[in-house]
Protein backbone atom coordinates (compact mmCIF):
# COMPACT_ATOMS: atom_id res chain seq x y z
CA UNK A 1 0.00 0.00 0.00
CA UNK A 2 1.72 3.27 -0.46
CA UNK A 3 2.17 6.74 1.39
CA UNK A 4 -0.50 9.10 0.45
CA UNK A 5 1.38 11.95 -0.71
CA UNK A 6 -0.10 14.31 1.60
CA UNK A 7 1.75 12.41 4.37
CA UNK A 8 4.93 11.73 2.38
CA UNK A 9 5.20 15.60 1.94
CA UNK A 10 5.22 15.79 6.07
CA UNK A 11 8.63 17.61 6.98
CA UNK A 12 9.71 14.83 9.78
CA UNK A 13 11.01 16.53 13.09
CA UNK A 14 14.22 17.09 13.29
CA UNK A 15 16.64 15.74 15.72
CA UNK A 16 17.97 18.06 18.75
CA UNK A 17 21.77 18.60 18.32
CA UNK A 18 23.13 18.79 21.91
CA UNK A 19 24.92 22.45 22.85
CA UNK A 20 28.35 23.03 23.12
CA UNK A 21 29.59 24.16 26.98
CA UNK A 22 30.98 27.33 26.47
CA UNK A 23 34.39 28.17 28.76
CA UNK A 24 33.51 30.79 31.55
CA UNK A 25 35.66 33.10 29.91
CA UNK A 26 34.35 35.74 32.48
CA UNK A 27 35.88 33.88 35.85
CA UNK A 28 39.08 33.36 34.02
CA UNK A 29 39.46 37.26 33.42
CA UNK A 30 38.70 38.09 36.83
CA UNK A 31 41.38 35.32 38.48
CA UNK A 32 43.82 37.08 35.62
CA UNK A 33 43.15 40.65 36.59
CA UNK A 34 43.49 39.98 40.10
CA UNK A 35 46.53 38.27 39.72
CA UNK A 36 48.30 41.05 37.27
CA UNK A 37 47.13 43.95 39.76
CA UNK A 38 49.49 41.86 42.33
CA UNK A 39 52.49 41.10 40.31
CA UNK A 40 52.32 45.58 39.79
CA UNK A 41 51.79 45.87 43.15
CA UNK A 42 54.81 43.98 44.37
CA UNK A 43 57.18 45.37 41.67
CA UNK A 44 56.05 49.08 43.19
CA UNK A 45 57.15 48.04 46.89
CA UNK A 46 60.41 46.61 46.13
CA UNK A 47 61.56 48.75 43.34
CA UNK A 48 64.60 50.89 44.43
CA UNK A 49 63.65 54.71 45.62
CA UNK A 50 64.15 56.94 42.64
CA UNK A 51 67.25 58.43 42.06
CA UNK A 52 65.74 62.36 41.57
CA UNK A 53 64.08 61.94 44.95
CA UNK A 54 64.35 64.60 47.16
CA UNK A 55 67.25 64.46 49.54
CA UNK A 56 66.40 63.83 53.21
CA UNK A 57 66.99 67.16 55.62
CA UNK A 58 69.77 67.17 57.52
CA UNK A 59 69.70 67.83 61.06
CA UNK A 60 70.37 71.27 62.51
CA UNK A 61 74.20 71.65 63.72
CA UNK A 62 73.49 72.99 67.63
CA UNK A 63 75.68 76.15 68.42
CA UNK A 64 78.94 75.36 69.91
CA UNK A 65 78.64 76.18 74.00
CA UNK A 66 80.85 79.00 75.24
CA UNK A 67 84.05 78.04 76.88
CA UNK A 68 83.98 78.10 80.37
CA UNK A 69 85.90 81.01 82.10
CA UNK A 70 89.49 79.10 83.52
CA UNK A 71 89.01 78.42 87.23
CA UNK A 72 92.63 79.42 88.31
CA UNK A 73 94.89 81.90 86.52
CA UNK A 74 98.62 81.74 86.30
CA UNK A 75 100.84 85.08 85.74
CA UNK A 76 104.72 84.87 86.01
CA UNK A 77 106.61 87.21 87.69
CA UNK A 78 109.96 89.19 87.41
CA UNK A 79 113.17 86.80 86.70
CA UNK A 80 115.54 88.10 89.67
CA UNK A 81 119.17 87.37 88.78
CA UNK A 82 122.64 87.00 90.43
CA UNK A 83 125.98 85.38 89.50
CA UNK A 84 124.12 83.76 86.14
CA UNK A 85 121.29 82.32 88.47
CA UNK A 86 118.37 82.77 87.19
CA UNK A 87 114.44 82.41 89.66
CA UNK A 88 111.20 83.70 88.48
CA UNK A 89 107.90 83.36 90.83
CA UNK A 90 104.66 82.09 89.41
CA UNK A 91 101.58 83.35 90.46
CA UNK A 92 98.26 81.18 90.60
CA UNK A 93 94.75 82.65 91.46
CA UNK A 94 91.32 81.17 92.26
CA UNK A 95 89.51 82.74 90.10
CA UNK A 96 86.84 80.45 90.89
CA UNK A 97 83.46 80.26 93.23
CA UNK A 98 85.18 76.94 95.11
CA UNK A 99 88.22 75.98 96.75
CA UNK A 100 91.00 75.34 94.69
CA UNK A 101 93.52 72.47 95.79
CA UNK A 102 96.75 71.44 94.58
CA UNK A 103 99.34 68.84 95.28
CA UNK A 104 102.82 68.46 94.34
CA UNK A 105 104.90 70.88 91.46
CA UNK A 106 103.66 72.51 88.39
CA UNK A 107 103.82 71.02 84.97
CA UNK A 108 106.13 73.07 83.34
CA UNK A 109 107.18 73.48 79.80
CA UNK A 110 109.44 75.66 77.88
CA UNK A 111 108.72 77.13 74.50
CA UNK A 112 109.86 78.60 71.58
CA UNK A 113 108.38 81.46 69.50
CA UNK A 114 106.04 79.44 67.55
CA UNK A 115 104.81 77.94 70.85
CA UNK A 116 106.94 74.71 69.86
CA UNK A 117 107.90 72.72 73.25
CA UNK A 118 111.96 72.76 73.41
CA UNK A 119 114.27 69.83 74.66
CA UNK A 120 114.46 70.90 77.84
CA UNK A 121 114.68 68.90 81.50
CA UNK A 122 112.05 70.25 84.00
CA UNK A 123 113.86 69.25 87.68
CA UNK A 124 111.09 68.99 90.46
CA UNK A 125 112.73 70.81 93.41
CA UNK A 126 114.69 73.86 92.85
CA UNK A 127 117.62 72.62 95.53
CA UNK A 128 118.82 70.45 92.15
CA UNK A 129 119.65 73.82 90.77
CA UNK A 130 120.01 76.33 93.59
CA UNK A 131 118.47 76.14 97.38
CA UNK A 132 115.68 78.86 97.29
CA UNK A 133 114.63 80.21 100.73
CA UNK A 134 111.35 80.12 101.41
CA UNK A 135 110.75 77.56 98.10
CA UNK A 136 112.72 74.71 98.79
CA UNK A 137 109.96 72.57 100.86
CA UNK A 138 108.57 69.24 99.90
CA UNK A 139 105.01 69.17 98.49
CA UNK A 140 102.25 69.06 100.82
CA UNK A 141 98.27 69.51 99.44
CA UNK A 142 97.58 73.24 99.61
CA UNK A 143 94.29 75.26 98.82
CA UNK A 144 92.87 78.63 97.96
CA UNK A 145 89.94 80.22 98.42
CA UNK A 146 88.06 81.99 95.95
CA UNK A 147 90.43 85.15 95.62
CA UNK A 148 93.47 83.65 97.06
CA UNK A 149 96.96 82.46 95.58
CA UNK A 150 99.24 79.56 95.49
CA UNK A 151 102.96 80.68 94.62
CA UNK A 152 105.82 78.44 93.01
CA UNK A 153 109.24 79.69 91.72
CA UNK A 154 110.98 78.27 88.95
CA UNK A 155 115.27 78.59 88.40
CA UNK A 156 117.33 78.08 86.14
CA UNK A 157 121.06 79.19 85.15
CA UNK A 158 122.76 81.02 81.82
CA UNK A 159 125.81 79.03 82.37
CA UNK A 160 127.41 77.93 78.93
CA UNK A 161 129.77 75.22 79.60
CA UNK A 162 131.05 74.52 75.84
CA UNK A 163 131.11 77.60 73.00
CA UNK A 164 130.67 75.32 70.56
CA UNK A 165 127.25 74.32 71.44
CA UNK A 166 124.39 76.97 70.73
CA UNK A 167 123.21 78.76 73.84
CA UNK A 168 119.31 78.26 74.13
CA UNK A 169 116.35 81.14 74.74
CA UNK A 170 112.97 79.73 75.76
CA UNK A 171 110.49 82.60 74.87
CA UNK A 172 107.70 81.50 76.72
CA UNK A 173 106.42 78.80 79.77
CA UNK A 174 103.25 76.81 79.48
CA UNK A 175 102.16 76.38 83.39
CA UNK A 176 100.00 73.75 84.34
CA UNK A 177 98.53 73.55 88.35
CA UNK A 178 99.84 69.97 88.04
CA UNK A 179 99.63 66.73 85.59
CA UNK A 180 96.09 66.26 83.88
CA UNK A 181 94.93 69.93 84.67
CA UNK A 182 94.66 72.83 81.92
CA UNK A 183 98.21 75.01 81.06
CA UNK A 184 98.28 78.57 80.75
CA UNK A 185 101.13 80.15 78.61
CA UNK A 186 103.13 82.82 80.57
CA UNK A 187 106.13 85.33 78.51
CA UNK A 188 108.86 85.88 80.75
CA UNK A 189 110.61 89.14 80.61
CA UNK A 190 113.89 88.44 78.87
CA UNK A 191 112.59 84.80 77.80
CA UNK A 192 114.48 81.93 79.79
CA UNK A 193 117.91 81.90 78.95
CA UNK A 194 119.21 78.30 79.57
CA UNK A 195 122.84 79.00 78.07
CA UNK A 196 124.23 75.42 77.42
CA UNK A 197 122.82 74.04 80.45
CA UNK A 198 119.31 72.52 79.27
CA UNK A 199 117.96 72.68 82.09
CA UNK A 200 115.56 73.99 84.86
CA UNK A 201 113.78 73.58 88.29
CA UNK A 202 110.81 74.07 89.79
CA UNK A 203 109.31 74.18 93.57
CA UNK A 204 106.36 72.87 94.43
CA UNK A 205 103.25 74.88 95.27
CA UNK A 206 102.67 76.43 98.72
CA UNK A 207 101.00 79.51 99.97
CA UNK A 208 102.83 82.95 99.15
CA UNK A 209 105.21 83.76 101.71
CA UNK A 210 104.48 86.74 103.88
CA UNK A 211 105.92 90.31 102.89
Amino acid sequence: MSTPPALARRALPRRALPRRALPRRTAFTHASLLLATVAMLSACSSAPPSQGGSTPTAAPTPAPTPSAAPEVTITAGPVDTAMGLRAMRIDLLNAGTKPYTVRGYPAVRVLDDGLRPLDVAVLDGTAKISRIERFDGPPRRVTAAPGEHLAAVVVWRNTVADIEVPAMTGRRLEIAPGGGRPAQTVTPDGGIDLGTTGRLAVSAWTTPPAG
